[in-house]
């Protein structure tokens, strides 16, 4: 008997359990990483860790690079936040939430794992830029919605101003080994807010 047909055999009939299975195999990774460093992070080992098949792991990534993106993402993705009417409190809010998010066990190693997967042979730099645009959508939002509103200068750059967003966290954890904090978090806000602010 195949593994797939293992994998059907132990699913039963009905529909399969989509979300059960991708979430157990997205705890599973993270779960790893934090425990033993991306070193420990194979498909058998994920496969084993979340109970399923590796069948059932390649329908949804192809490649490991693609599963630890997913895993990634499952922890720190895509954020919204409201309008507040100014850009300084709303990438406080932004901060915060990535601040927080960063601060989870294991994040730490599994953003070092993405970024070096990025830089492995035969990776797909298309899904790294596709994933970090996704984080950073947020922080480009607000910056464009101070531009409209009046209160970041009209002729920012928004994508190098989203960089330095974005860089300030993940540097302070993954290049300088420590955890962000709410220190950080406010002199980002006072550095960024100063350099795009609009107001005399």
């Amino acid at each position: 008997m195949t593994e797939e047909q293992v994998e059907r055999a132990r699913r039963g009939p009905g529909r399969p359990r989509q979300e059960h299975v991708t979430r157990a195999v997205l705890d599973a990774v993270v779960d790893l990483v934090a425990e033993s460093g991306m070193a420990a992070l194979t498909m058998d080992a994920v496969a084993a860790r979340a109970g399923v098949s590796k069948p059932a792991m390649y329908r949804r990534w192809s490649t490991k690079q693609d599963l630890v993106i997913a895993a990634t993402e499952s922890r720190i993705g895509p954020l919204t936040v409201p309008d507040m009417g100014d850009f300084r409190a709303e990438l406080r809010a932004v901060l915060t939430a990535r601040m927080k998010a960063y601060r989870q066990p294991g994040i730490d190693r599994l953003l070092a794992g993405v970024i070096g997967s990025a830089a492995e042979a035969g990776a797909e730099p298309g899904a790294y830029r596709a994933y970090t645009a996704r984080v950073m959508s947020e922080t480009r939002h607000l910056l464009e919605r101070g531009v409209a509103r009046g209160d970041v200068r009209s002729d920012v750059d928004v994508c190098a101003a989203s960089t330095l967003v974005a860089a300030s966290l993940v540097f302070r954890m993954v290049g300088e080994q420590q955890m962000p904090d709410e220190s950080l978090v406010e002199s980002v806000v006072d550095l960024i807010g100063r350099a795009v602010d609009a107001r005399p």
